[in-house]
């Protein structure tokens, strides 16, 4: 075997031979991808303090990664099938690692935004190409373990984004969480030249860009309109990407139902197995997403722990993760994939409602059971649902495949962030007002409804002041952290009724074993006559 992989997986006379190596090059790059944005939680307080950012401007530091991020999935896998599988992967590292780079020496919003959607480009490049560059190196019979290790992965990467923030934050400035990706980024470069074989499709055809172009349109819309809608109102910028999405989602799906080659074939979902596990992804990720992101923030806010404190105690959730994908990986194969997923999902939405008994004196302790039943729930039913999907997808649009499962992943993330999020600020601002509403002056008023963290600093302000003294301030910072634990507690009823409904929904949309109507996923076995060489 040559140091370099340049033998193309269809011009092999069996398995590749290090497919298991190379399945850790796609999972150190699917590290990156998601520890972008949870090491984010932990750097945002310093990053708000140092630039000066507004509410706006640190949602714009997420977004800036967001939107792109879920607008180009589809598109960039179905380039990545046509020219190189592996080409996408190294491509996609190489942008997000500039564009980590940039992040980390920039001292401007504006650049910092900038940075962080030059990644969120480099990312929508490696996501899809993972998922296809695995589907197309292991066997079906290997094929489901490969795809849990990789949703492990993403499992590990919520709590080591986190862990290795806080550590760097011990010591140095936020501009040092950028560059926890780069030799991640580095060494997964080196690793898929080394080690991952070229893998394209044959006989695809020419891509179709206009499908592509209202994809990217219809999807970023709405992905914007979900994310800055709830939290700054519907004013015209969200309107209009509202009516944007509205009008480019008919479109997109009018337009793949008529073209000969479309970029998504939009007929698959009519099949019960595909659609169902779609939502499942959607609506799982939906209250995942929403409760970490808000669980952290009474880490950090509330109980008062460091960025690194809140790390290490992130990391239950990785372990339940890894033993649910222990579990599913012995149990799938004897019980079929619907009882996984929707066990999962059913465990998932007991630990958000479990968020419900959250108050003032709640400790770590009554969060530490949502982190393992949660872990245990994405480890559990995310990769059967996975694998489901990938396995609807023929050899050549293996790329799509992956763009469409990491789609449904990120848009349910961006829905749970922003719709729960926006009700918990809302509920915080009005249990606040309930409390302190006539006991601060209107300026002051205002900053503490704004945030927990807005809160917190008109605390320490009055705490400076001769006239109001220590104990005024302690009694802000008792309404506040009343005010936030209401908010936790009311948003994850909310969360867990959504998630509930999805449950309830998969459950009747993904078929048993014995439907026999249903139509059978096409096979996605590497295919000789599908895949040929990438120029060497």
């Amino acid at each position: 075997m040559p140091l370099f992989a340049t033998t193309p997986v269809d011009k092999m006379t069996g398995p590749y031979a290090r497919r298991w190596s190379a399945l850790i090059v796609l999972c150190l790059s699917l590290l990156i991808v998601v520890m972008a944005n949870t090491s984010l939680i932990v750097a945002a307080p310093d990053m708000t303090t140092d630039l000066g950012l507004s509410s706006s401007d640190l949602q714009w530091v997420v977004d800036g990664y967001t939107v792109p991020y879920a607008a180009l999935m589809l598109v960039l896998g179905a380039i990545g099938d046509k020219y190189s599988r592996r080409g996408a992967l190294v491509t996609g590292l190489v942008i997000f690692a500039g564009g980590s780079v940039m992040g980390s020496l920039v001292h401007e919003t504006g650049l910092v935004i900038a940075a962080r959607a030059i990644m969120g480009v480099g990312a929508a490049v490696v996501m899809p190409a993972t998922l296809s560059l695995l589907v197309a190196i292991f066997p079906k019979r290997e094929r489901a373990r490969a795809i849990t290790a990789w949703t492990a992965t993403s499992g590990l990467a919520i709590a080591v984004g986190p862990l290795v923030a806080g550590w760097l934050l011990e010591d140095h400035a936020w501009g040092s969480t950028f560059l926890i990706n780069v030799p991640i980024a580095v060494a997964a470069v080196v690793g898929a030249l080394v080690l991952v074989p070229p893998s394209k499709a044959d006989a695809m055809g020419r891509i179709d860009y206009v499908g592509g172009l209202l994809s990217i349109v219809s999807v970023g819309s709405l992905v914007y309109a979900i994310i800055e809608g709830p939290h700054f109102g519907w004013g015209a910028g969200p309107v209009t990407a509202a009516v944007v999405a509205a009008l480019g989602l008919p479109a997109f799906v009018a337009w793949e139902l008529r073209h000969p080659h479309p970029m998504l074939d939009v007929r698959r979902f009519t099949q019960r197995s595909f659609s169902g596990s779609m939502m499942a992804v959607l609506f799982f990720f939906f209250g995942t997403y929403g409760a970490i992101y808000y669980a952290t923030q009474f880490l950090q806010f509330v109980l008062g722990y460091s960025a690194l404190e809140t790390g290490v105690r992130l990391l239950p959730l990785a372990a339940a993760v890894s033993l649910g994908a222990a579990v599913t990986g012995r149990l799938t194969p004897k019980l079929g994939m619907k009882p996984m997923v929707v066990t999962g999902m059913a465990i998932g939405t007991a630990g958000v409602f479990l968020l419900t008994l959250v108050d003032k004196t709640s400790g770590y302790g009554d969060f530490l059971p949502m982190m393992l039943l949660l872990g245990f729930a994405i480890g559990l039913s995310v990769s059967p649902a996975t694998d489901t999907i990938m396995g609807s997808f023929p050899e050549n649009e293996l790329g799509v495949g992956g763009g469409a499962n990491d789609t449904a992943l990120e848009l349910g993330g961006s829905l749970g962030i922003a719709i729960l999020g926006s009700l918990l600020g809302t509920t915080y601002k009005d249990k606040l007002t309930d409390l302190v509403g006539g006991h601060l002056p209107a300026a002051a008023l205002d900053t503490a409804k704004d945030s927990v963290g807005g809160g917190l600093a008109v605390a320490q302000e009055i705490a400076k002041t001769p006239s109001a003294g220590p104990q005024q301030a302690q009694a802000l910072v008792d309404a506040v952290h009343e005010a936030f634990a209401h908010g936790v507690a009311q948003t994850s009823l909310v969360g867990g009724i959504i998630m509930a409904a999805g449950t309830l929904i998969v459950l009747a949309v993904l078929p048993g074993r014995r439907a026999g109507a249903e139509p059978e996923p096409q096979a996605t076995e590497p295919s000789h006559d599908q895949e040929h060489a990438d120029s060497a």
